[in-house]
C-alpha cells in the first residue's frame, strides 16, 4: 500500500480471501482502494471454471470471488496496473445520480465511514448498496 500509484496491492483477509487493491496515492504515504466487485464482460469460462460457478452474477461479487476468478494471488503483489499480467482501463464515468456511497464492509474501525462507493442499482455487488 506504500507502493507507487497505479500498483497492486494484494493480501490475504481472514487468512483466507485474497483482496485486491490499487494503490492511489505517492509512494510511502499509505492510500489504496480495495476493489469488491466487477461486473466480468470478457472471460466469463474462465472465471467460471477458477470459481466452479456457473451463476454469472456470483463470479465476482465481493473481494475473495473477484480474486478467485481473476486468478489474483500474492503473486500479483506490486505489479504495476499497466503490466500485461493486470491491466487497469480507464472506463465511461457515470452520471453523478448513479454513484452510490455507503458504509464500508467487514471492517470496526472507522465502520460509519461512507468510503465505499459503487453503481446504484448493479447487479454485480457483493451487497447492496
Amino acid at each position: 500500500m506504500y507502493g507507487p500509484p497505479g500498483t497492486a496491492y494484494v493480501y490475504r483477509a481472514y487468512g483466507i480471501h485474497w483482496c485486491f487493491n490499487v494503490v492511489t496515492e505517492r509512494e510511502g504515504y499509505p492510500a489504496a482502494v480495495l476493489v469488491r466487485a466487477l461486473e466480468p464482460i470478457a472471460g466469463s469460462a474462465v472465471m467460471s471454471r477458477r470459481r466452479q460457478q456457473k451463476d454469472h452474477r456470483l463470479l465476482c461479487s465481493g473481494p475473495g470471488r473477484l480474486t478467485q476468478a481473476l486468478g489474483i494471488t500474492s503473486a500479483f503483489n506490486r505489479a504495476p496496473l499497466d503490466d500485461a499480467q493486470i491491466v487497469l482501463k480507464r472506463g465511461t464515468p457515470l452520471p453523478k445520480g448513479k454513484v452510490g456511497s455507503g458504509v464500508r464492509i467487514g471492517v470496526s474501525q472507522a465502520a460509519d465511514w461512507e468510503l465505499r462507493f459503487f453503481e446504484r442499482g448493479s447487479p454485480w455487488l457483493s451487497r447492496p448498496g
